[in-house]
């Protein structure tokens, strides 16, 4: 329960204290108002900070050749399926032709009419793996059904053997089967099955139909070509071809050329991004006579140096082994507006004439003879976002630094005022209970000597 101090004794107002620490906190309220808009800054900071962030990761996408090339890919997708190393696969057309799939060896046993609980027997599937080794999987009474056997030659890892309960949808009272598959395509991979020894299983169990392994066949340019999987990385370089369906007699071809759209997509993300920051730094300056600018950074040397650096950046001259070039070669000019702005059709128009030059243009130019690589316009950009983004003496790290040290400096004088005025408020509560208990005394005593006077006669003069 708070201390009150009425007016009966003391004649002071009731919140005497409480107004004398209102008073006292004034100076907090001017601490926490000017944190405030310190802390606005920041947060408008923050905002610019996350717009040069965007730059840099456009940035990581188009920094260097590699980086920033994309290849187009044309084939029948419904035959190959088609993976390319940018890095490595070169522009170029071949034609193929998918004749066989590579298999794997695979049989097919008899049917039955169901998958777990028709008795195929005890006994044992004899084989000869690949490579000439000689296995055999025994079955005992506990897993005597199609499904038992199958988990039985599955729980062998080192078996080289895969099985499978099938329904071959024959319709038939028999359509469930056992199909036995051992691992690798190829002539390489033919393994033999012998026979299967059941006895006293309800239906006969054998070996019915039997696929042996063999090679992909393909022609490739009009050459016949044989490999022992469906999955070739070594016929195109920087393609892997994946095999899927055979067509025999149906002849296709495999496009790989330049991806100028996506290039120029990517180039005009890179733009955007940068238009992002000016376009943030123009809103801030944009003052007028309603502009509070002590909460935002209109005005503010760290958007003016920025903004000098990004703009000085774009007019930078640049060596190709074509001589200097800028960005506006590629049609990047900056508008009224203050923003930049790229001509597509231009760009792309160059990118088709002459991709090695555009490439030099904005990633730079590795030199042969000394070793060493130009800067291009995405180096150049690169320079600026690290030297703002550097911790902690970038630019805008180093700002942000700032800011943050006035408001800890800020929250260090509020928590030490705060004690001082605990302790102060503490003190002037002691101060007037004990003024309050004193007056109530003397008011106490003089009701008293009055009584006194009153019983005794006009003998004793009444105080107060």
């Amino acid at each position: 329960m708070a201390i009150s101090f009425g007016s009966i004794n003391t004649g002071l107002p009731k919140d005497i204290v409480n107004q004398l620490m209102e008073a006292e906190r004034i100076p907090i309220n001017k601490m926490e108002a000017r944190k405030g808009k310190i802390a606005d800054k920041k947060k408008v900071l923050g905002d610019l900070i996350g717009l040069v962030t965007k730059v840099r990761d456009e940035v990581v996408k188009t920094q260097g050749a590699k980086n920033l090339r994309e290849l187009k890919v044309e084939t029948n997708n419904n035959y190959i399926g088609l993976e390319i190393d940018k890095n490595i696969a070169k522009p170029g057309t071949n034609q193929i032709e998918v004749m066989e799939l590579a298999q794997k060896s695979t049989e097919l046993s008899s049917g039955f009419p169901d998958r777990n609980e028709t008795y195929v027997g005890v006994g044992y599937i004899q084989y000869e793996k690949p490579n000439g080794e000689s296995r055999e999987v025994y079955i005992d009474t506990e897993n005597a059904t199609l499904d038992g056997i199958a988990k039985v030659i599955n729980a062998d890892e080192s078996s080289g053997l895969t099985a499978t309960v099938i329904n071959d949808g024959s319709g038939s009272d028999k359509p469930f089967r056992l199909a036995l598959s051992v691992s690798g395509t190829g002539d390489g991979n033919k393994a033999k099955f012998p026979y299967f020894y059941f006895i006293d299983g309800d239906y006969d169990f054998y070996l019915e139909h039997e696929r042996p392994a063999s090679n992909a066949k393909i022609k490739f340019n009009g050459f016949d070509i044989e490999y022992p999987t469906n999955k070739i990385d070594d016929l195109i370089p920087g393609a892997v071809i994946d095999l899927k369906k055979a067509k025999p007699g149906e002849e296709f071809g495999i496009n790989i050329s330049e991806d100028i759209q996506a290039v120029s997509l990517k180039i005009s993300n890179f733009i955007e991004s940068i238009n992002g920051v000016l376009s943030f730094i123009k809103q801030q300056n944009a003052l007028d006579q309603s502009s509070d600018t002590s909460r935002t950074l209109g005005g503010d040397s760290v958007l003016q140096s920025l903004e000098s650096r990004l703009r000085g950046m774009i007019f930078e001259d640049i060596i190709t082994s074509q001589g200097y070039r800028r960005a506006g070669d590629l049609g990047v000019s900056f508008q009224r507006s203050g923003l930049l702005q790229i001509d597509n059709k231009r760009f792309e128009n160059f990118l088709a004439k002459d991709y090695g030059l555009v490439t030099e243009i904005l990633v730079g130019r590795f030199d042969p003879v000394t070793k060493t690589k130009s800067s291009g316009l995405i180096d150049n950009v690169q320079k600026v976002i690290d030297s703002s983004l550097r911790t902690p003496d970038g630019l805008l790290q180093s700002r942000n630094n700032t800011f943050k040290g006035n408001i800890d400096q800020i929250d260090r004088q509020i928590a030490q005022k705060n004690r001082f005025l605990d302790q102060k408020e503490k003190n002037l509560k002691d101060k007037f209970s004990r003024l309050e208990s004193t007056i109530s005394k003397i008011k106490n005593q003089g009701a008293g000597l009055a009584a006194m006077g009153a019983a005794g006669g006009g003998n004793v003069t009444q105080l107060g």
